[in-house]
């Protein structure tokens, strides 16, 4: 069996590649897992493209693997068997937009960016923000939410269908165009966040909504990161319609000030955006700037101008860059956890005084609305036992994270770096989940290795 001519055969030449670049390029995401080339990378235009790839590879057991934009941060587009990747670079149009039923319908290849850049004529966007151009087939697959998810939700919120292919070929919908739905099982809930283990998605229905008529900024410096959660969840309780709650500690704004030029005071920090018309905004404002005083704020500051406001958020986005770049010489890894938000601030300051103890170089950002942040942890690969130190600090926060009734990762996804929490957060659904995964899937070929312990 030679793959690379099968498949040539069956979806043409120029569909598919074992150039040796190529073939690198597809062994590997922004995670620091081992990297794996897989035996051959396809590029499918179509359904019936897609189709015949999973055909061929159930006939002849040959994993296959999708791939997105590449910028996972837990491994799941790495083929740690080899096989096929599944590459949707050309399957990256927008199919219909249905601005009267604020809904669009896209292939999996297209960017957030790229789609909200085309939206923007019709007055909609599209509001989860992972923060990295993720790939919309990859953020569904992952269940990725991200800065503005208090106001609007992650991914299985916005996900009104899925066309999928299923390991032997079979094409299905899961969901309809309708808003709400009483009928059947809830198989978008189940296919969103699968990390294509089900099966590879191949048009994607999403939610819109309007652009809001006025967005403000705010940031905030705390003089602890319990008095930041402190404010936020007293803003929640309110009922403050703000869209985005950003935890950053002292040591992170710090970083980011050296790396973005910017100037903020290096103390615990909540950045917020208002969506919403001028006026209601301005209330909004004036009653979140007294409930953080009341908490303690040490300083508030807000944002009308829309590059200064561009500029704060890009700042927080590139958090991560901010430590690669101040530190070139060190490896990192960015995990993360979620919890309820009555333990959040317990949650974070373990993080960060861990960190200290460990004497590793990071910090800690969060989506403090929804209970979900983020530790960016750096080491020298090259100092004995350094690595290890940051595996132990990541299973240390996981076991704090489910012992507060929390789960080991709120948006990055399972993919290889959260497999051995799987039976321990879920304990007997994983059984289900399982049973699932080989009826769907009985030859596991679909993305083996991820998710499942013992399937690969």
């Amino acid at each position: 069996m030679n793959i690379y001519e099968d498949l040539c055969l069956l979806i043409g030449k120029e569909k598919t590649s074992v150039n040796e670049t190529v073939l690198v390029n597809h062994s590997k995401d922004e995670s620091n897992h081992q990297s794996v080339e897989p035996d051959v990378v396809v590029f499918p235009e179509s359904t019936e493209d897609v189709q015949k790839i999973l055909k061929y590879a159930n006939t002849h057991k040959v994993p296959v693997v999708p791939y997105g934009a590449g910028s996972g941060l837990e491994g799941q587009s790495i083929p740690v068997q080899k096989g096929i990747s599944v590459d949707f670079e050309k399957m990256n149009k927008i199919l219909e937009v249905r601005p009267e039923d604020l809904a669009v319908i896209v292939q999996p290849g297209i960017t957030r960016v790229q789609l909200n850049e085309e939206l923007k004529k019709y007055g909609l966007f599209f509001p989860v923000d992972p923060g990295a151009d993720a790939s919309i087939g990859g953020m569904a697959a992952t269940n990725a939410s991200g800065t503005m998810t208090v106001r609007y939700g992650g991914m299985r919120s916005q996900v009104l269908n899925l066309r999928v292919v299923l390991a032997d070929g079979r094409v299905i919908e899961t969901g309809s165009l309708a808003k709400k739905s009483s009928s059947g099982l809830h198989l978008n809930g189940l296919f969103v966040g699968s990390e294509g283990t089900l099966g590879i998605f191949t048009e994607i229905a999403l939610k819109l909504h309007g652009i809001p008529e006025d967005i403000v900024a705010a940031r905030c410096s705390f003089p602890s990161v319990s008095s930041c959660v402190e404010a936020a969840t007293a803003i929640l309780a309110a009922g403050v319609p703000v869209a985005r709650i950003e935890l950053v500690d002292a040591r992170t704004i710090q970083q980011t000030n050296e790396y973005s030029g910017t100037d903020y005071p290096a103390a615990p920090s909540l950045f917020f955006e208002f969506h919403g018309n001028r006026g209601g905004n301005q209330e909004d404002i004036e009653f979140v700037q007294a409930i953080v005083e009341e908490a303690g704020c040490l300083e508030f500051l807000s944002e009308t101008n829309s590059l200064k406001r561009a500029a704060l958020w890009k700042a927080r986005h590139e958090v991560n860059f901010a430590y690669r770049h101040g530190n070139p010489r060190l490896d990192s890894i960015t995990t993360d956890v979620c919890v309820p938000i009555s333990k959040l601030a317990e949650n974070v300051e373990f993080a960060s005084r861990k960190l200290n103890e460990y004497g590793l170089k990071g910090g800690v950002v969060g989506h403090v609305g929804d209970g979900n942040f983020h530790s960016m942890i750096l080491y020298d690969p090259n100092v004995k036992g350094e690595y290890e130190k940051v595996l132990q600090l990541t299973d240390e926060m996981v076991e704090l994270a489910l012992q507060s009734g929390g789960t080991c990762t709120g948006e990055h996804g399972v993919g290889l770096g959260k497999i051995g929490y799987q039976r321990k957060e879920h304990k007997e659904a994983l059984d289900v989940m399982l049973s699932l995964k080989r009826t769907l899937d009985p030859n596991n070929i679909m993305n083996p290795g991820k998710i499942f312990p013992g399937e690969g």
